[in-house]
């Protein structure tokens, strides 16, 4: 066998072993390492070698012949083509900026210590995948001659608004309940109904990042209004914009702090929206996942909250996969939004809406929410006693632990080097607008922070902290001081 061909396996990989088997080879020939002619070992041999079946290294064996990479001769055994393989044009890929670069790492894994994602434990796949076929069966969704509703299946419109009456004590209409594909599908929809281009918009600081683009892409102009343990400082934004036509917050717990707006705040802040013909848009991030005490109502649920535009969604209680989320509109706005609906963004396929409408009525989506708040309740505990073994400085922020860093630590750069070890802290600099002193810090979702892996992942992690946090050596501390002594020497002068 040619010991040029060599080939390593991820048996833990999505992709197939068959796949990964006719890459490897693909590439030693694009790159030169087994030229034409080359012999390739036998179905058996290699299989052997790799530990797989024999099948599964036909099946590559096939992929390559029938792209005309190898050739086979029979008792003459498989080799590398010998007509030269013309190389695939590729074109040129554009570089990603800064959004997408940050954007594309934020979504990758799953991964220890990653936010936005629910715990892999207890998903509810069997169940699902079973109530999605039995309304498949039930329904003829694929035998249906009529397009669906583009507002969203009436049956998962009922189940939302009935769960948002008890549970957040939200009451609307079915018909006010917009079906979307997810958070930002929902803000996409609602920007389009407000019209709101040219006009201000308070965002708060620190805020999630997609939110920000998609106001600067909405042609908004972004007020940043500071958060502290009481939510949004409503008085900051109206000294500093009270001309502002729209705001966005996180009431039920603030992205990425955790606090929860103060019910002085909320009534500053709709008494504002009211006075001044504004709209507030509610992201209900993670309100049902409130592990001290009862989720605080919605927004949208206070006297006078026509003016609120209300949006959840189902990828931190059941599985971001799904895409699917929902607005609710003010009443006086359940025209625009199914016009724009209707028109540029329609509901996802209806099996999926059917299946979640089936898994909401027979109380499994309950009973879920009830299970994951047990489990991070417990994984968040976990997670506490090791940084407490370890004297750290840090702070409960909702479904995450905020590491507090020392001022000027590298937190994006540390959490870079986290991931080669399975690893996804979010960096509390990436959720600032603007650079400040106090944005250094790492967010440890507590979600996918299994408690059997939380004491190997800390120490991981904060071997890789030390490495960055080192405090100077004794020369180099020295001229620092010299160097801090001629710069106020010379501001006196």
């Amino acid at each position: 066998m040619d010991s040029r061909l060599q080939i390593c396996l991820d048996r833990n990989a999505k992709l197939p072993l068959s796949e990964q088997i006719r890459l490897s080879i693909a590439r030693a020939i694009d790159s030169g390492v087994l030229p034409p002619g080359t012999r390739l070992p036998s179905w058996q041999d290699l299989a052997a070698r790799l530990g797989v079946a024999r099948g599964t290294v036909q099946a590559a064996y096939e992929r390559l012949s029938d792209a005309q990479i190898i050739e086979s001769f029979g008792a003459r055994g498989t080799r590398v083509a010998r007509h030269p393989r013309l190389p695939m044009t590729q074109p040129k890929a554009s570089r990603h900026g800064a959004f997408m670069n940050t954007y594309l790492q934020m979504n990758t894994g799953p991964a220890v210590f990653q936010l936005g994602i629910p715990a892999l434990e207890g998903l509810p796949d069997r169940l699902f995948a079973r109530t999605r076929s039995s309304n498949l069966l039930k329904t003829g969704a694929f035998s249906s001659l009529i397009y669906p509703d583009p507002r969203g299946e009436l049956a998962l419109r009922r189940e939302i608004a009935g769960y948002l009456a008890i549970s957040r004590n939200l009451h609307c209409h079915p018909d006010q309940v917009f079906i979307t594909s997810g958070y930002i599908s929902g803000l996409g929809l609602a920007l389009r109904v407000l019209k709101l281009d040219g006009e201000k918009a308070w965002m708060e600081e620190p805020g999630f990042m997609v939110t920000r683009k998609a106001l600067e892409l909405a042609r908004l102009t972004t007020v940043l209004v500071p958060v502290d343990t009481g939510g949004i400082n409503v008085e900051y934004g109206i000294e500093h914009a009270p001309d502002a036509a729209l705001a966005i917050v996180t009431p039920g717990q603030q992205a990425p702090l955790g606090s929860t707006l103060s019910l002085t705040r909320r009534l500053q802040l709709l008494e504002w929206a009211a006075a001044s013909d504004a709209w507030i848009i509610e992201d209900d991030y993670l309100s049902e996942l409130q592990l001290d005490g009862r989720a605080a109502p919605a927004l949208a649920s206070l006297s006078g909250a026509g003016r609120v535009v209300h949006i959840g969604t189902f990828s931190k209680t059941i599985s971001p996969a799904l895409r699917l989320g929902f607005v609710v509109a003010p009443a006086e706005l359940i025209d625009p939004f199914s016009e724009v609906a209707a028109a540029l963004a329609p509901a996802p396929t209806p099996i999926v809406q059917l299946a979640t409408a089936a898994f909401m009525r027979d109380g499994h989506y309950i009973r879920r929410i009830r299970r994951l708040k047990r489990l991070y309740t417990i994984q968040r505990e976990a997670l506490c006693e090791q940084l407490r073994t370890r004297d750290a400085a840090w702070t409960k922020a909702g479904l995450a632990i905020l590491l507090n860093m020392p001022d000027g630590a590298p937190d994006a750069r540390i959490a870079q080097e986290a991931m080669a070890f399975g690893m996804a802290p979010s960096p509390l600099s990436k959720w600032f607008a603007t650079p400040s002193p106090a944005a250094s810090g790492l967010l440890l979702g507590i979600a996918t922070a299994p408690e059997a892996d939380v004491s190997t992942s800390c120490h991981r992690l904060f071997e890789i902290i030390d490495r960055f946090c080192q405090p100077p050596t004794a020369p180099d501390r020295r001229q620092k001081q010299g160097n801090r002594g001629a710069q106020q020497h010379k501001i006196l002068e």
